[in-house]
C-alpha cells in the first residue's frame, strides 16, 4: 500500500527469517562484518529456495559468492551505491574528517594508514565478488564510473570481453505532478524552501540550516527577499540516533543561529500526502548531500514544480540537473558551499514569472527520462537477455 504496488497472487514469495544475534552489532570493521553476515543470510535464503536468476538490488555483492559459485544462479546486480568507492579512499588518504571518517582517525597518521590498507583490501575483494555478476546495472553515471573501476575484473570472467555494465535510471513517480498542468498554482506558490530526505548524517541538513541563516543575514531587511520565507525540512527518522540528530539540528537552528520556528520547521515521519502538499505549494527544493548516487528526491521535487538546487556532485550533477549551455536549458541549480547555496536561492527569488515557468517546463521534460515506464522497459530488456540464455524464457511486455 505504501508504494502503490499490486503483487499478483501467482507470485511465490519466500520469507527469510534469521535470529537477531546473527546480525552484526559492532561499530568497528562494519564493512567486512556486514559482508560476512550477508553471505550467511544468502546461504540461508538459497537453501530455502534456489532460483534460476538471482537479482540483488541491496548492494550485497558478497552474496554473489553463494548465488553464483554455490547455487549456480545467473546473477543480476542493480547497484544504487558502491559499498566502497574511490571517493572514500581519497577521503581517508587526504585525512578529511566526516561522518564515516572520525576525527580521532583522520588526525592520527598510523590509524589513517591502517584504515587505508583496510579499505584497499576490501575494495579489491568487493571488486572480485561484484565481477561475478552476469549483468551489472547501475543507477547513474556517477555509479557507473565507480563500478567500472572497482568491478573491472568482470572483463576476466566475461568470455566475450564485452562491457556488461549499463546505466538504468531508477523508477521515479512523476505521474502525480498534476500541479505542473496548472500554471496559476505555480505562480502562486508559497516562498518556502523545502528539503526532503532521511535525517542521516550524509544528507548534511546542517549545511541547509547554515546556508538559510546566511541568506537571511545577508539579504533580510532589504527588498531582495520576499516576505515570509521559511525552510521546511521533511524527512523520516529510523532510530534513536536519527531522533538525536534532529534534536541537534533544532539546537543549531533555534539556539545557535537564533532562528525561529516560523523560519525553520521540521516535519518528521509524516505520510506521503503531507510531503506532496509541500512539494506542490512551495517554491524551492533543496538538496545538500555530497556524492548522492542518484537523487530520487530531486526528481520528485523537479517534477512537482519546485525549482531545485542540488549538490554539485554525484548523480545530481552528472545526470539530473543541467545548467544553461548552447545545447541545454537550465533545469535547476547546482551548489557546493554555503555561499553558493545562498546565491542560488537568492537568484531564484529574483526570477521573473516567465523565467520560472520556462525553468519548470524544462525540468518537467527532463524528468521524463526517469519515469516508471522507462525503467520497466530497460529492466525487462536486460532481464530477458539473461532468461533467454538459461532456457528460452520470455518476459512479458505488460
Amino acid at each position: 500500500d505504501r508504494f502503490s504496488i499490486t503483487i499478483p497472487q501467482s507470485l511465490q514469495i519466500t520469507f527469510v527469517h534469521i535470529p537477531p544475534m546473527t546480525l552484526p552489532s559492532t561499530q568497528r570493521f562494519t564493512l567486512i562484518m556486514e559482508s560476512i553476515h550477508s553471505i550467511k543470510l544468502a546461504y540461508h535464503a538459497l537453501c530455502q529456495f534456489t532460483p534460476h536468476v538471482y537479482i540483488d538490488t541491496t548492494g550485497c555483492a558478497f552474496t554473489f559468492v553463494v548465488a553464483k559459485l554455490l547455487a549456480n544462479c545467473s546473477v543480476i546486480a542493480y547497484v544504487h551505491y558502491p559499498t566502497i568507492s574511490t571517493d572514500m579512499l581519497n577521503l581517508v588518504w587526504e585525512r578529511r574528517p566526516t561522518y564515516n571518517n572520525k576525527t580521532s582517525i583522520s588526525r592520527n597518521k598510523l590509524y589513517t594508514f591502517i584504515k587505508l590498507v583496510y579499505y584497499v583490501l576490501f575494495a579489491i575483494a568487493y571488486g572480485i565478488v561484484g565481477s561475478l555478476s552476469d549483468i551489472i546495472l547501475v543507477n547513474s553515471t556517477w555509479t557507473y564510473n565507480h563500478i567500472s573501476y572497482l568491478w573491472r575484473y568482470h572483463k576476466i570472467f566475461n568470455s566475450k570481453k564485452k562491457s556488461k555494465i549499463h546505466v538504468v535510471y531508477p523508477p521515479c513517480d512523476i505521474s502525480t505532478s498534476d500541479v505542473q498542468k496548472d500554471e496559476h498554482n505555480n505562480n502562486n506558490r508559497d516562498n518556502n524552501i523545502v528539503s526532503i530526505g532521511q535525517f542521516r548524517p550524509e544528507k548534511d541538513h546542517a549545511k541547509q540550516i547554515q546556508s538559510f541563516a546566511k541568506l537571511l543575514s545577508k539579504y533580510n531587511g532589504t527588498d531582495c527577499l520576499p516576505p515570509g520565507i521559511k525552510l521546511v525540512l521533511i524527512g523520516s527518522c529510523r532510530n534513536e540516533s536519527d531522533y538525536n540528530r534532529v534534536k541537534q539540528l533544532r539546537t543549531l537552528a533555534y539556539d545557535t543561529l537564533h532562528l525561529s520556528s516560523s523560519q525553520v520547521e521540521f516535519i518528521i515521519n509524516q505520510p506521503y500526502p503531507v510531503l506532496q502538499k509541500y512539494m506542490t505549494t512551495s517554491l524551492i527544493g533543496l538538496h545538500t548531500m555530497w556524492n548522492e548516487h542518484f537523487g530520487i528526491s530531486i526528481v520528485e521535487m523537479m517534477s512537482n514544480g519546485l525549482i531545485t538546487i542540488g549538490h554539485d556532485s554525484g548523480g545530481p550533477k552528472s545526470d539530473i540537473i543541467t545548467i544553461p549551455t548552447s545545447q541545454h536549458q537550465r533545469t535547476g541549480y547546482l551548489a557546493g558551499t554555503e555561499e553558493e547555496y545562498v546565491e542560488a536561492i537568492y537568484d531564484i527569488y529574483q526570477l521573473q514569472v516567465d523565467e520560472r515557468k520556462k525553468l519548470r517546463q524544462a525540468a518537467k521534460v527532463s524528468c521524463e527520462r526517469f519515469s516508471d515506464d522507462v525503467f520497466m522497459h530497460e529492466f525487462k530488456f536486460y532481464l530477458s537477455g539473461v532468461l533467454s540464455k538459461i532456457g528460452g524464457i520470455k518476459v512479458s511486455k505488460n
